[in-house]
């Protein structure tokens, strides 16, 4: 028999969802996953930093210092990926000159009705460019304010996580009951990011090897050798920290610059990414659905959903808040 959730655990829910509710309709999310981020990495790793220190003052003390080095080095590791792709060796404005020049140069080899929706040549493809760049300029001028503001969200949210961490030094007992039970919920939530995010971590990295197979060992082995194959891998990975979005963003990279080399070469990049990406949706599944003890067409009906209430937002955040919701079902038996 269930037991009766008390007034403090209710009200913890409600105040939960709301929250949550909130991120998503003001577009918050980047700095939800940023605090999860530094509130999952400090809870990791300060019990290793615990276990030496009995103090309560002390405990407090490291857990401030693990808070700052962690913050630090996501800082740095941010600052070293743009210097990578800035760099010879990733070069990614190389990439997408690289891809406007495919583009171009494909209209040899595409079928006419292709063809008609493309520019004529590259001059008027410039003149389009520049007409397209003065009429959005107000908007993008928002876009580069709304950079700024998104970069400031992600800081307070990693300084949030790492506040929320030093709560977690303190004993449960000196909380009241409220508290606690927010405290419990917030718990949940960091554990439904870890298990999601590292079994995303995985996946991506799953199809950053096969695609790292295909372009630096199959082709090859075709005689047929791609340019920028190292940022089209690295963008591969990062991409596919993205549910769903990030494999068909990073598939048209690699089919566009396969089209430099022919038509049937793209042909055969599309041909060998579907058949990968079948493999890897039982992967997927099985992988994140071991994590969260889902099925596949849970996360997928999650997914379609949230992406239809809050857009690409909610496709990220679908498998999250599923996680999250699944773990409070499952610790009341009600699943």
């Amino acid at each position: 028999m269930l037991s009766r959730p008390s007034i403090s655990e209710i009200a913890a829910w409600l105040v939960t969802a709301g929250v949550l509710l909130l991120i998503l309709l003001l577009h918050l999310l980047p700095a939800l996953l940023a605090g999860l981020l530094v509130f999952e990495l400090v809870h990791v790793i300060s019990p290793i930093v615990g276990r030496r220190l009995s103090n309560q003052r002390a405990k407090l003390i490291a857990v401030a210092l693990l808070s700052f080095v962690v913050i630090s080095l996501l800082i740095l590791a941010a600052v070293g990926m743009v210097a990578f792709f800035r760099s010879d060796a990733g070069n990614l404005p190389g990439l997408f000159a690289k891809m406007a020049q495919i583009i171009e140069d494909s209209r040899k080899v595409l079928p006419p009705f292709i063809i008609d929706h493309l520019p004529p040549d590259a001059e008027t493809f410039k003149q389009t460019a520049a007409l397209w760049l003065r009429t959005h300029a107000t908007q993008l001028q928002l876009a580069g304010t709304e950079a700024g503001r998104l970069m400031a969200h992600i800081l307070v949210g990693m300084i949030i996580g790492a506040m929320v961490a030093l709560r977690e030094v303190v004993p449960m007992e000196h909380y009241r009951p409220l508290a606690r039970a927010l405290v419990e919920r917030i718990a949940r939530l960091g554990l439904a990011f870890r298990r999601i995010v590292f079994a995303q971590v995985r996946i991506a990295a799953l199809n950053a090897s096969f695609t790292a197979i295909y372009l630096l060992v199959v082709l090859p082995l075709a005689g047929i050798h791609l340019p920028l194959t190292k940022t089209m891998i690295a963008v591969t990975f990062l991409l596919g920290l993205l549910p769903v979005v990030g494999n068909l963003l990073s598939n048209t990279v690699i089919v566009i610059v396969s089209l430099s080399q022919s038509l049937s070469v793209a042909i055969g990049s599309l041909a060998f990414l579907i058949v990968i990406h079948k493999l890897e949706y039982f992967l997927n599944a099985r992988i994140v659905g071991s994590q969260i003890r889902a099925r596949a067409w849970e996360l997928l009906l999650a997914m379609l959903l949230m992406e239809a209430a809050f857009g690409l937002v909610g496709v990220v955040a679908a498998p999250i808040y599923y996680a999250y919701l699944k773990d409070e079902l499952v610790a009341r038996g009600l699943v």
